[in-house]
């Protein structure tokens, strides 16, 4: 039987886990989960709707890691060497699992007074550090006292939002130790740990006035840049149905020059900039009305294209990139997962299901 649990925007847990660690582990999981277990089924198979051939996976093993939350799950990540899970949970708790051929629960993190929506690892180059955000308004930073202890400490609590905070994510590690949120009070916020151990933060203030939804940043170097110039870019989502993206010039966050204009008709789910291994800046969104879009923009200074992937006719709630840009994986509000591509003639096509 599968079980779904769902997130604080009705989202599927098995979704949340196929995006956070299937594609970037060449799809090798598929979870089975409740609110007190995480199931994870080794055996799945890839339609390939050009060929109608079948490929399945060689083992049918299942493991079972017990999370022992109290409560609905609302988010998982795995670390970057695969080796720990994390999960976030209405429980107000986030806890470190292992993953292997007997998982264990190696850690409790007992800090949020409320739901915790997100979790996610920062770079390993930064030490074994991952960020949670939830209901109460808190970022909250951990860092492991040191490797392999599982002894965690709070490396900076932020509490500049003053509603819940719905989304995080992790600068691209050539930018520094950088975390951008975003909340129901309109804001986004990025704050950058300095070398002597306290962080900056800078607000972006309104920037979807009835509240913030998703959060991704772009790559560190833009597509077809022939120099190492860093940029520093996020594309965000709200309850206003807008995507927007946001620029870093001379130390202030402002809207980008040839801001997206709006193609959905209700509030966005989910965002995600793409690798910048093509020679186009590329965000994906997807929205509570069904619609999954692409956005694209070659030069600077040029305006945002976008287009209507599909209309899936119910909610879409996750967006994803494969590490090589090229491929979208899309969940929607049936539990199918999808992947695309986009053909010569510009016009993205199914090219696999993955069926659970």
């Amino acid at each position: 039987m599968k079980m779904k649990i769902e997130d604080s925007f009705n989202c599927p847990f098995s979704l949340l886990f196929i995006h956070s660690f299937l594609l970037p582990f060449l799809l090798n999981l598929i979870p089975r989960c409740s609110a007190s277990d995480l199931s994870l089924s080794l055996s799945f198979r890839i339609q390939d709707s050009e060929n109608s051939t079948y490929t399945t996976a060689m083992s049918s093993q299942t493991q079972k890691i017990e999370t022992g939350h109290q409560d609905i799950v609302h988010d998982v990540a795995m670390d970057y060497y695969g080796r720990r899970l994390a999960t976030a949970s209405s429980d107000g708790t986030v806890r470190i699992l292992s993953v292997g051929p007997t998982s264990q629960l190696l850690s409790t993190l007992t800090d949020h007074n409320g739901p915790v929506w997100r979790v996610s690892w920062a770079h390993p180059k930064f030490g074994t550090i991952l960020a949670s955000c939830g209901y109460d308004g808190k970022v909250i930073v951990w860092k492991e006292a040191s490797a392999g202890t599982n002894q965690w400490t709070q490396l900076h609590v932020f509490t500049h939002h003053t509603s819940s905070v719905n989304s995080i994510s992790w600068a691209p590690h050539e930018l520094g130790l950088s975390l951008a949120s975003g909340s129901s009070d309109g804001s986004i916020s990025v704050s950058t740990a300095r070398q002597d151990g306290t962080w900056e933060t800078v607000r972006i203030d309104r920037a979807h006035p009835v509240g913030v939804t998703a959060v991704s940043w772009a790559p560190a170097v833009a597509p077809g840049a022939f120099s190492a110039n860093f940029v520093y870019k996020i594309a965000s989502g709200g309850f206003d149905s807008c995507v927007r993206t946001w620029e870093m010039v001379n130390g202030v966050w402002q809207s980008e020059t040839g801001s997206i204009s709006q193609l959905h008709k209700d509030w966005v789910r989910d965002v995600a900039w793409a690798p910048g291994l093509g020679v186009k800046s590329t965000v994906a969104s997807c929205s509570q009305d069904g619609t999954v879009a692409v956005w694209t923009k070659g030069k600077e200074g040029e305006v945002w294209r976008g287009k209507i992937v599909k209309d899936f006719g119910i909610p879409v709630w996750r967006v994803s990139w494969a590490l090589t840009g090229n491929m979208l994986s899309v969940s929607d509000g049936e539990g199918n997962v999808t992947l695309w591509k986009e053909g010569q003639d510009g016009n993205w096509e199914q090219v696999t299901k993955i069926e659970m």
